[in-house]
């Protein structure tokens, strides 16, 4: 559906994308993760042919966006992270005009607007001037021109700008809805947002991929993540709150504290496991030699908040 090769964006002599490449198949969403000046938004400006690439190709369907750029337009809708909307318009003025541009035929283009004003919860505004709205159901108006022509693939960024928790919900579980049946890109600084909608990441960092694939493949190619296992436990009876050395395994970042009624709770990382070695095992046979009684024992996974933070930032944390 979209294939990027090799793509890069100059503007001067800055480069903000570098040689970028990814692909995205049918009924996927991608979610785009990076900090401020990534090249998030550029690259998103070039599949939807507002800016041409300074080297590479990105294909739609197979075609080069350069090629045919209008006809490109016709299949993707796109929310920009600035949303420009004529204040001076109701949402049903703007969106007929909006249907005009999109070259929806004449008689379609009332049950066209219908249609997005429903998805995005707009029945009750749509006779309200844009610039009398609330900037949340400013931002349903734009998602409603971004469905408003049926695209095959949705390019949205930053979609759940400005909107109070209610209506995240209810955009995200939109966007979930459509991605079962769309190709679907979208921005975000919401890490939850990703979790909740995405099938698949991608990280950028400083105009380049830092790490793409679904959460569970980045976790395990991050530098510092593959093997090692973090664990959580709720220890009563522990005489010394810490881990000796356990047979096949490596021990690091011990932590502990002592809660409530004597429980004691303890934190660390595992790694260097040789093969068939089960450290759940490994772990209860320790606390049951130490006339330990465990309350609560939890492995962690990796989450995408650790991801971000590792793969954005230097050895010395810096952005």
């Amino acid at each position: 559906m979209i294939e990027v090769e090799n793509l890069s964006k100059k503007y001067g002599t800055f480069e903000a994308v570098k040689n970028v490449s990814f692909f995205v198949g049918r009924e996927q969403v991608l979610g785009f993760l990076g900090p401020n000046g990534a090249g998030k938004t550029t690259i998103m400006k070039i599949l939807t042919g507002y800016h041409l690439p300074s080297g590479g190709q990105v294909k739609i369907n197979g075609v080069p966006v350069e090629e045919d750029p209008v006809g490109i337009k016709q299949k993707i809708g796109y929310l920009s992270e600035r949303n420009p909307l004529y204040g001076d318009l109701s949402c049903d003025e703007y969106l007929l005009f909006a249907s005009g541009a999109r070259l929806i035929p004449p008689k379609e283009r009332q049950k066209a607007v219908d249609a997005a004003i429903a998805a995005c919860g707009l029945e009750g505004h749509r006779s309200h001037r844009i610039e009398f709205l609330s900037k949340g159901y400013r931002q349903r108006v734009g998602l409603a021109q971004a469905i408003l022509h049926d695209p095959d693939i949705l390019i949205l960024d930053e979609p759940t700008s400005g909107l109070d928790p209610n209506q995240i919900i209810e955009i995200r579980n939109l966007i979930r809805g459509l991605g079962k049946r769309k190709t679907v890109i979208l921005s975000t600084h919401i890490l939850q947002e990703v979790e909740a909608v995405c099938s698949r990441v991608l990280i950028l960092n400083d105009g380049v991929i830092a790490a793409q694939g679904t959460a569970e493949e980045i976790a395990a190619g991050v530098k510092g993540g593959a093997g090692l296992e973090t664990w959580e436990l709720l220890l009563k009876g522990a005489r010394v709150p810490c881990l000796p050395d356990l047979p096949g395994v490596e021990i690091r970042d011990v932590s502990s504290e002592i809660a409530d009624n004597g429980i004691v709770r303890l934190c660390f990382t595992l790694g260097g496991k040789k093969p068939g070695v089960e450290s759940g095992e490994l772990i209860f046979d320790w606390a049951l030699g130490q006339g330990c009684k465990i309350i609560e024992m939890t492995k962690k996974k990796l989450s995408l908040e650790d991801i971000f933070v590792k793969l954005t930032t230097d050895e010395s944390g810096t952005k």
